[in-house]
């Protein structure tokens, strides 16, 4: 039997785009996957959760423990993007928003299902990171806090899989790089020049991008510790 088969994973983010190509992709593995957002999620069991509120994550994770006996993985996808805010004219507020669901959130749905994994018989853990976290470009859009979170997502991700690592919890990362989501469906005059950045010549699929998280949280990937996997259509090779 795979792993797959039984596992109980939460999944932060399960209304958005990847998180629900990554709910809907677990349960056909077999999973119990258990929805977090602040809206409910068609895919999976539903759980209102704000990553942002240390009280609402810990509840959630809870709740996975209470009805599932235990979590076996978690898939940390919730983020969000400032819409498109020169750095010079954004404000605390709306950094610190950025920061708060992309970085604070992650940190804050990682530590609150490590905890139950540490005591019990470990787990797997697989942050959402992305390439604009490592490959800052001459970009249309201004994203100077959604890159600064997100390269602290990886830098997260690293530290806590040297950390929870030898005590059974392996930790790795995704970064995508230009997704078919409905969030960048709103900004059709910017996908030749996107498609044009990369050598695939094309978005990826959130299908695409929850089969690798996936994979990232199964047996064969058990060598992958602290790993980011970047799915960016070849972007960084231009």
């Amino acid at each position: 039997m795979s792993w797959y088969q039984g596992a109980r994973i939460a999944v932060t983010g399960a209304a958005g785009g990847i998180g629900r190509a990554t709910c809907a992709h677990l349960a056909g593995l077999g999973a119990e996957v258990y929805a977090l957002d602040l809206t409910e999620s068609p895919a999976g069991r539903s759980i209102l959760c704000d990553v942002t509120d240390e009280d609402s994550v810990a509840a959630a994770i809870a709740r996975v423990v209470t009805e599932g006996g235990r979590i076996d993985g978690l898939v940390a996808a919730a983020g969000v993007v400032e819409d498109d805010v020169p750095a010079e004219r954004m404000s605390a507020a709306e950094f610190d928003r950025v920061l708060g669901v992309n970085l604070r959130g992650t940190f804050l749905s990682c530590a609150a299902a490590a905890r139950r994994m540490l005591d019990g018989t470990g787990g797997r853990i697989v942050t959402v990171s992305s390439m604009s976290g490592t490959h800052i470009v001459n970009h249309p859009q201004k994203q100077s806090a959604y890159n600064a979170s997100k390269a602290a997502v990886s830098a997260l991700t690293r530290s806590l899989a040297v950390e929870w690592g030898p005590r059974g919890v392996r930790v790795n990362s995704i970064a995508p790089g230009y997704v078919a989501t409905a969030l960048n469906d709103l900004k059709q005059h910017l996908h030749a020049g996107w498609k044009e950045g990369t050598v695939a010549g094309r978005f990826a699929e959130p299908e695409e991008i929850a089969a690798a998280i996936a994979w990232l949280l199964g047996d064969e990937a058990a060598y992958c510790v602290g790993t980011e996997l970047l799915m960016d259509g070849g972007f960084a090779l231009r």
